[in-house]
């Protein structure tokens, strides 16, 4: 009887319940995505792919968007947590912006553990469907979309967390 006690436990901590965020999608099957490729601030091409073995959080956001000024903070603590030692953000900005009002936008937040990226000419929101911002796109060590978030959330939420360890 202890036995099946301890193993109800760890099976029901090991994976976080995270339904009680209403935005985030969980795909049963994950999602390949080709050529997934954004622009640095030298307008150098990122290629996720390069990033294999890594746990990606693509950010979609933009400056005039309040609810990505809101989660920024967040997602910049999120990149610091040492919990998260193979997670990799990028914070791409779809609002075709230009990068002096991005870097006010980011001093502003006092955002200091990620940098912005860009959104190449073929725009990664037609390959990812978005619908709206800020969107993350969830991508396993595989390189496969295992989930994304529509909308703002909390980055720092433990339930998220305990939850995005499992992935890490």
């Amino acid at each position: 009887m202890r036995i099946l006690i301890i193993f109800i436990f760890l099976i029901t901590n090991s994976y976080a319940d995270v339904s009680d965020i209403k935005n985030i999608v969980i795909h049963k099957d994950p999602k390949t995505h080709d050529n997934v490729i954004f622009l640095d601030k030298n307008d150098k091409k990122i290629n996720i792919k390069k990033y294999n073995g890594s746990l990606l959080l693509l950010n979609f956001w933009a400056t005039w968007c309040e609810p990505c000024k809101v989660e920024m903070p967040s997602l910049d603590k999120l990149q610091s947590d040492p919990d998260f030692d193979n997670l990799k953000i990028f914070a791409i900005n779809v609002g075709k912006e230009s990068k002096k009002k991005i870097d006010n936008f980011f001093f502003d937040l006092d955002i200091k553990n990620f940098v912005s990226y860009y959104d190449s000419p073929v725009t990664l929101a037609k390959t990812f469907s978005l619908r709206g911002i800020p969107t993350s796109i969830l991508i396993n060590k595989n390189g496969k979309e295992f989930a994304r978030i529509i909308g703002s959330v909390n980055f720092n939420n433990p339930k998220f967390i305990n939850w995005l360890k499992n992935y890490n």
